[in-house]
């Protein structure tokens, strides 16, 4: 079943809809094109079938709309996710891009944590690569899960922060890897 959201503030206007048990379609309208290719990449590696619709602040720059679609984004999972069963829970990937290499590990634990060691700054066309950080926190926070994202190497802007995103996507489609025994995946009985 899919998961709609419809968030407006006076920065951005955002509407998403979200299915954890897709194929990795998507449907990407920020008006941002470096971050469309970036939530595109994560849809079909994570096989989350994901619309968004963001109408922004574009003209102040790419903060809002980029951090409001974390921040939705997370609240979509979270309502996807949870309370979860039979998943396994717990999850890594290392995805390649060329010379990059970045590795994701992650926690299905409905507490919210994110480590973020990916030594990238500067910009790629007109895209600001902090961003990125800003937007894997909102994510963490508004959907409870636990993500550690760390560069192993890699020297090109773009394929460091496309590995960034494909990592994640692959930790997040292994992490909700149905698993029969799992149960609730945890000794509190309840995530």
């Amino acid at each position: 079943m899919a998961t709609k959201i419809k968030r407006v503030t006076k920065e951005t206007d955002i509407e998403l809809k979200l299915d954890i048990k897709g194929d990795g379609k998507s449907k990407i309208e920020t008006g941002i094109g470096f971050f469309d290719h970036m939530l595109e990449a994560f849809s079909k590696h994570s096989f989350i079938d994901l619309e968004i619709t963001c109408r922004g602040d574009l003209h102040v720059d790419f903060h809002h709309s980029v951090e409001d679609v974390g921040i939705v984004l997370g609240q979509a999972l979270k309502e996807a996710i949870y309370p979860i069963e039979f998943v396994e829970r717990f999850s890594n990937s290392v995805a390649v891009m060329d010379e990059a290499a970045v590795e994701c590990d992650m926690d299905l634990s409905n507490r919210a944590f994110l480590v973020y060691e990916v030594d990238c700054d500067g910009k790629i066309g007109k895209f600001d690569v902090e961003l990125c950080e800003e937007f894997f926190r909102a994510v963490a926070v508004n959907a409870g899960i636990s993500i550690h994202i760390i560069k192993q190497r890699g020297k090109n802007k773009h394929h460091i922060i496309e590995a960034t995103f494909k990592s994640f996507a692959l930790s997040l489609r292994r992490a909700l890897a149905y698993n029969q025994r799992a149960g609730t995946p945890s000794t509190k009985g309840i995530l």
